[in-house]
């Protein structure tokens, strides 16, 4: 059977807020798959009064360029479907002119369309501009979700998670019990994990807690920049899930100039603090490196500069350079680049840096991948499944996830239904996750981030 091929046109143009809205029209219209996030065939994107805006994720900053408003117009004919998005965005990332207009245009080849209206196989090509990129299997699974992502029982799950968070969280902010109690990246992760379920401050359920943990952090917020509470860990990783908080926080809701004056120090300080070899190590300082930390503040970068805070090129170069550089001929990643063996969880810290970076097909990110399935698939002997109570478990699954969400395709389609029945199946009564090492309030926000991968809320996990 032939396969038909259509050639789209997409203008993306930032406009006023007078740009006068058209009817909600739905992908199945077009005669391809909805692209925006959580869309399908039959959803119609949805409008707000006069004003559309973007609802199908939850939140009009889960839109790639931020948009808060939308009006869509399309004109189809036998040969091209033309489109036209006109979004008025709170900000553009472009840090020195925040309401600049921009005007882009997409050219998309959807991925084949039997003569039955079916979609085919195959990955759409996207050019944007002299840049070519694929979707579907190769662009990850943003814009191409698994079936049955989220279930009832995730959600319940999800609720009483949050629920212990909550119950968890001290006056100051502080989250969790023990000697990690005070440490700066455990209430970060916790508002991290509140966020991935929509909440702001001063918006949803546990926007009140996710008010706080910022408390609790600009609170810490050194004159340097460093953002730390307590210092006996190695405050390096402390600032980098702060740092990567307050980046989510500055993209979703850019409106408190402390969070900007702190984000930006913070930037500055890792910038300042990376070592001749591209990575970063325990303490501020320019001296030695491992991939561990190197892949907390890469994350956190990307958030800054995601929001608009400027970071270096050179910076990222160099980081990539290092990342490269700690990778085995087994796919694997070792702790640093003098010699040293493989491990699961450094490998997903590795190929989720080099995603960050912004390189998505690169035989080092395959490599990786294809030793995370074969060292650490959840629920196989050996791997992860057999291990719940080994050591960096919730770390290495963090960022597993991510890898295998990042990578799309058949990998995460594999990966994810796994990894949510395993997490679900080890939940406490009390709604928390243990961890033996860091603690449960630590264990529980990692558990929670990993299982609400799938709502695509957070700026941070999309290309």
């Amino acid at each position: 059977m032939k396969r038909n091929i259509q050639r789209t046109t997409l203008s993306l143009v930032l406009a006023s807020l007078t740009s006068t809205p058209t009817p909600a029209a739905t992908a199945a219209q077009f005669g391809w798959p909805a692209s925006l996030p959580g869309g399908s065939a039959a959803t119609p994107l949805n409008y707000r009064g006069d004003s559309p805006s973007i609802t199908e994720c939850g939140t009009p900053s889960c839109f790639p360029i931020n948009a808060s408003r939308m009006a869509l117009s399309s004109v189809k004919s036998d040969t091209a479907l033309v489109t036209t998005i006109f979004a008025a965005s709170t900000r553009v990332h472009q840090q020195d002119n925040p309401t600049e207009s921009l005007k882009r245009t997409v050219q998309v080849t959807p991925p084949s369309v039997k003569s039955n209206g079916e979609t085919g196989g195959g990955a759409a090509e996207i050019k944007v501009g002299q840049t070519t990129t694929r979707s579907q299997s190769a662009v990850g699974a943003e814009n191409a979700p698994a079936e049955e992502e989220i279930t009832p029982k995730l959600e319940q799950a999800v609720q009483r998670g949050l629920e212990y968070l909550r119950r968890q969280q001290k006056s100051d902010g502080s989250v969790g019990q023990g000697r990690y109690s005070e440490h700066i990246a455990v209430p970060s992760l916790a508002a991290i994990a509140m966020m991935a379920d929509g909440n702001l401050p001063g918006r949803g359920e546990f926007g009140d807690a996710v008010q706080k943990s910022l408390d609790f952090v600009l609170a810490h917020s050194s004159e340097t920049g460093l953002l730390v509470s307590d210092d006996s860990h190695g405050p390096m990783y402390g600032h980098g899930f702060a740092t990567l908080f307050l980046g989510e926080i500055y993209g979703m809701n850019p409106k408190d100039d402390r969070v900007r004056d702190a984000l930006v120090r913070a930037v500055q300080l890792i910038v300042a603090s990376q070592n001749d070899e591209g990575g970063w190590r325990y303490n501020p300082v320019p001296a030695d490196a491992d991939v561990s930390v190197t892949i907390c503040e890469i994350m956190a970068l990307r958030s800054a500069r995601n929001a608009g805070i400027k970071v270096p090129k050179s910076t990222i170069d160099d980081a990539v350079r290092y990342v490269r550089g700690c990778q085995n001929t087994d796919g694997g990643f070792r702790y640093m680049r003098d010699v040293g063996g493989s491990a699961w969880p450094r490998t997903a810290a590795g190929v989720a840096s080099l995603f960050y970076a912004g390189i998505y097909e690169d035989q080092s990110i395959e490599r990786g991948l294809d030793y995370l399935v074969k060292a650490a698939a959840p629920g196989a002997g050996g791997g992860m499944g057999a291990g719940f109570m080994q050591a960096h478990y919730f770390y290495g699954h963090y960022y597993a996830v991510q890898a295998m969400y990042l990578a799309g395709g058949e990998r995460w389609k594999v990966w994810w239904p796994a990894i949510r029945e395993e997490l679900l199946s080890r939940q406490n009564p009390d709604g928390s996750w243990s961890d033996q090492q860091i603690g449960d309030a630590y264990g529980t926000a990692m558990a929670l981030i990993i299982l609400q991968m799938p709502k695509r809320y957070l700026p941070i996990f999309q290309r």
